[in-house]
């Protein structure tokens, strides 16, 4: 399989919005994230790409299909969701890029799709002007009973892109999980890199 990367801004980026809300309700259902989707959610969410001209979707199809996706936008657009993470950190949010989603069917896992996710968007980034930029992670407890047998986190690859977790640097965000009956808030720990 072989897939082709197309970085989209503007009405490219706004076309793929649709398929993009799928894509996260499929492989976000899977851990850690084990997120019970909702479409109704998911077009919410999508608004704050829909008009922004500094946010990036860098799209990997197979053919015409929009297999794997990752968003980024300039922190500062994120204020009200992640000012109380960074509050009393050394690092101003207009300042960090911030690396949302990466998502990826399974199937095409495996062919670099990361590290081209990541490229474009840091590109992105420093032609915005930004000094960081940063992304978030779900944490999860190692007992977890829906844990997969055999998981391997992905910190060996963000470390090697020169990502480390940033200590206090935590948000929470709401959601219902699949195997529970209410939404429940998670936290999610930020890693960083300078650019």
């Amino acid at each position: 399989m072989s897939l082709q990367f197309r970085a989209l801004t503007g009405p490219d980026l706004t076309a793929a919005l649709d398929d993009l809300a799928a894509l996260r309700i499929r492989v976000f259902r899977d851990w850690p994230y084990l997120y019970d989707g909702d479409h109704a959610y998911e077009r919410r969410y999508m608004e704050s790409y829909r008009d922004n001209d500094r946010a990036i979707l860098v799209a990997a199809f197979d053919g015409d299909r929009l297999v794997g996706a990752a968003t980024g936008t300039p922190m500062a657009d994120h204020a009200d969701d992640f000012a109380a993470a960074f509050e009393g950190q050394d690092h101003a949010l207009g300042d960090i890029f911030y690396c949302a989603e990466s998502v990826l069917l399974p199937e095409f896992r495996g062919q670099g799709a990361g590290h081209t996710f990541f490229d474009l968007r840091e590109a992105h980034a420093r032609k915005l002007g930004h000094r960081y930029s940063a992304f978030c992670g779900v944490v999860r407890p190692d007992d977890h009973p829906l844990r997969p047998a055999g998981y391997r986190p992905l910190d060996p690859f963000w470390r090697k892109r020169g990502y480390e977790p940033l200590p206090g640097a935590v948000a929470w965000f709401t959601w219902k999980d699949v195997d529970q009956p209410n939404t429940t808030r998670h936290p999610l720990q930020f890693w960083i890199k300078d650019l």
